[in-house]
């Protein structure tokens, strides 16, 4: 498997007696914070397109044809949806987000994992 291993992205280092892996992105979608800042402007766009519509459908009210106006409400309903699912998707990266750190600081030599619920508070996620 020659060119595989190691993996070009990856850099080992030695501290303490321990092994890490350290990962430099390179592009804006490969951690968890730059896919969450996406999310956040898709999540932006989606609600102007929405009040976008919901303005055009308040105009067709005004002598459009009805399949217009039925089109519109079509498009603000999945708009809709589509917001609904991006905002999950906006709590679901918080909550990697929350873990990785979570398995982190359980992982630095010396520490120990403390939440306030015990494991209730990692279970709540899954």
């Amino acid at each position: 498997m020659k060119g595989v291993w190691p993996v070009p992205w990856m850099e080992w280092s030695n501290g303490r007696g321990v092994r890490t892996m350290s990962y430099r992105p390179e592009t804006p979608f490969d951690n968890i914070e730059s896919a969450g800042q996406f999310v956040e402007l898709l999540i932006e766009a989606i609600d102007e397109s929405r009040r976008d519509v919901n303005a055009d459908i308040a105009l067709t009210k005004d002598g459009s044809s009805e399949r217009s106006r039925k089109a519109l409400q079509l498009v603000s309903a999945n708009l809709a949806k589509l917001s609904q699912h991006m905002t999950k998707s906006r709590q679901i990266l918080n909550h990697l987000r929350t873990l990785r750190g979570l398995l982190l600081q359980e992982r630095r030599p010396g520490t120990t994992l403390q939440t306030r619920n015990g494991n209730r508070e990692l279970s709540r996620w899954s």
